[in-house]
């Protein structure tokens, strides 16, 4: 075991995946001399060359077109997308090109590609980076969503993407990128569309996404003390959902909360909460309760993000209200 945090756990996923299969390449906005944006492919240049790892000029359409194509012809990209937030530039190729290529051509092309990017959410830097928009491409058949809470899960389920032939939107949490963990150092692997129980509990079933994983795991030690377990559990995979997972939580524990930096509307909260109700209505003691931020833009400051999103305070009294 090797102590890892989240940024390095997830240059290690692709650096081994690189020297396992002469196809994977990466290429983004300053992947290559400059070792990321935020330091995410330090090493990779030096280790693999310029012709694997490849800085692009700054358009997202250029970048995941050029990820389209390779993929087409055999090659598995990875490819950077600083800030989700700028997918609204690239969406036509993510939604209309990359989603779709293996259905329009009836199986004969597959599209074994990886769109690599962040969301700032709880950093302070405003509505033009710190949005949670994994509702956007959860929507779009053809896409499969990760979002990692934890160095091990970004390592495995990083490698998991690379080697999927559909396309993968795979979202970090730049908040996440200095926690640590013990890793394996053998290899190992996460399949995608498996959730992971965080915390076993038998009162309250609480699903968090993301930053909000570990907000939760706080809040449960809170309310341990006051004799009430809950179960955290943790999709990984936005899309496809394992609402298996989820369903057998709540049967046992009759209750549920969810818990997402992303907006109430039309999003992942409701999404899990409709699963919920479809699959396990009788299970449940009360309805379902959603727990998010406001439905309003991100604010610049790290002081007025906290104000507006979920934290383990807000957890505590929302599992109190539902045992109430």
């Amino acid at each position: 075991m090797t102590m890892k945090n989240y940024c390095w756990a997830l240059i290690d996923a692709i650096n081994e995946e690189m020297a396992r299969d002469p196809d994977v390449f990466l290429a983004g906005e300053d992947v290559a001399a400059a070792g990321g944006a935020f330091g995410g492919s330090r090493g990779l240049l030096a280790a693999h060359g310029p012709l694997r790892v490849r800085d692009t000029p700054i358009s997202e359409e250029v970048i995941v077109g050029l990820g389209v194509g390779a993929a087409m012809t055999g090659k598995r990209p990875i490819v950077e997308i600083m800030f989700m937030d700028f997918f609204g530039l690239c969406m036509d190729q993510i939604v209309n090109q990359a989603a779709k290529m293996h259905y329009l051509y009836q199986g004969a092309f597959k599209m074994p590609m990886v769109i690599r990017t962040m969301t700032a959410v709880e950093m302070g830097i405003g509505p033009h980076h710190s949005q949670s928009l994994e509702a956007w491409v959860g929507h779009v058949p053809g896409l499969k969503v990760v979002m990692p809470s934890t160095p091990r899960d970004a390592k495995g389920l990083m490698k998991s993407a690379i080697r999927d032939d559909n396309p993968v939107v795979f979202i970090e949490n730049l908040a996440l990128h200095k926690i640590k963990e013990d890793i394996e150092d053998e290899e190992f692997l996460i399949p995608l569309g498996k959730a992971d129980i965080k915390r076993a509990g038998r009162d309250v079933t609480v699903v968090a996404t993301g930053l909000m994983v570990h907000k939760a795991l706080a809040a449960a030690e809170i309310l341990s003390q006051e004799g009430i377990e809950i179960e955290v559990i943790d999709p990984r995979t936005i899309s496809p959902l394992d609402v298996d997972t989820i369903v057998a939580s709540v049967r046992k524990t009759n209750r549920a909360l969810v818990v997402t930096s992303a907006h109430k509307p039309f999003g992942l909260a409701s999404e899990v909460a409709a699963q919920i109700m479809d699959h396990a209505f009788y299970d449940l003691d009360v309805p379902v309760a959603r727990l998010t931020p406001p439905f309003t833009p991100q604010p610049f400051g790290k002081g007025f993000e906290a104000f507006l999103h979920p934290d383990k305070a807000s957890i505590v009294a929302a599992v109190r209200e539902l045992m109430a």
